[in-house]
């Protein structure tokens, strides 16, 4: 079982040849705790998510987490434009780190993660492209405000991780993991 309402993760899934029986989108409080650090934080949401499923004997759950960070700040996804103008504002320029954590609970409800850390750089930003990706649309509810498998890639200058985890769900991690909780892939 998926607990993840995302297309995204859902076509990342297909690529290994895993194809959820079920998906459930879980209800999580996704505020940061005061003091969590980005790392803490992507592993507990996807851990939350993946228990956030109602449990079932023998079921295998997968859910995961992707968090943008820039050094110890959590950014937000851009619920609106004015907060994706300010997330690409920050972002421009700069490196950030995509930090993807996948959760799997065997059958027997044991949780096995995995976190991976994807560092970005994005070019210097005009406000021009700003606006023109805003305009877009496709940023908005993103995790960082952009997502990089759309227009957005065309802004990086530099990716050193895995491009799957900055997407939504990291493959090698997450393939990892599905077999070591018996899951067999096509």
């Amino acid at each position: 079982m998926l607990a993840s309402s995302s297309q995204r993760r859902l076509d990342l899934l297909a690529r290994i040849g895993a194809a959820p029986d079920e998906v459930f989108s879980p209800e999580i409080d996704e505020s940061p705790r005061k003091g969590e650090l980005p790392r803490g934080y992507a592993l507990r949401l996807a851990e939350e998510k993946a228990r956030a499923v109602p449990p079932r004997n023998g079921t295998i759950v997968l859910a995961g987490d992707t968090t943008i960070a820039v050094g110890r700040r959590i950014l937000p996804p851009a619920q609106t434009e004015d907060i994706q103008r300010q997330l690409l504002g920050l972002l421009s320029g700069r490196r950030h780190r995509a930090l993807s954590a996948v959760c799997v609970l065997d059958g027997e409800g044991r949780a096995r993660l995995r976190l991976s850390n994807t560092v970005v750089a994005f070019k210097r930003l005009t406000q021009e492209e700003i606006e023109a990706y805003v305009a877009s649309g496709e940023g908005l509810g993103k995790a960082g405000g952009y997502a990089i498998q759309g227009r957005a890639e065309a802004f990086v200058r530099f990716l050193s991780g895995s491009h799957s985890g900055v997407v939504g769900l990291p493959l090698f991690e997450t393939r990892a993991l599905l077999q070591a909780a018996g899951y067999r892939l096509d």
